[in-house]
């Protein structure tokens, strides 16, 4: 029995994985989705270690990498354009929220939520996004 207790505590995060968004589940109700975007979630020692690439609705590529603490708390930015700073609440072990940061101020927020079934990640979105764009709405992304 201890040895069950212990290997739940190193269990992966559900978060960890390859998503791939479905644009046509995703809705917006002001800006526009992304015509595709690519996220693999990996981890590092206690970090999320979050990679994301994908295609504006305006056809420019979109990146960025970064890390934040899969218990929450600061992150660091690798790579954006956007962006320059990020920190995320672990609110349960499917759902968390994360704030992105320019110049000290938050621009964009992110509410995720990973399904019962670590099959489906549904994000609520509201803010500037990594392509510079005003958005609030929903995106909905499947484990590959």
């Amino acid at each position: 029995m201890l040895l069950a207790c212990g290997m739940a505590l190193f269990a992966a995060s559900p978060y960890v994985g390859t998503w791939k968004l479905d644009p046509a589940k995703s809705k917006f109700k002001s800006g526009s989705a992304l015509k595709e975007q690519s996220v693999t979630i990996s981890e590092a020692g206690s970090d999320l270690d979050i990679v994301v690439k994908g295609v504006a609705a305006n056809g420019t590529p979109v990146s960025s990498h970064y890390t934040v603490p899969a218990a929450g708390g600061t992150g660091k930015i690798l790579e954006s354009s956007a962006y320059d700073g990020i920190s995320n609440k672990r609110i349960s072990d499917n759902e968390r929220e994360t704030s992105y940061t320019k110049d000290g101020k938050v621009v964009y927020t992110v509410h995720s939520k990973v399904s019962a079934d670590g099959k489906t990640l549904t994000t609520n979105v509201k803010g500037l996004n990594s392509a510079g764009q005003m958005v609030e709405g929903t995106m909905v992304q499947t484990k590959q």
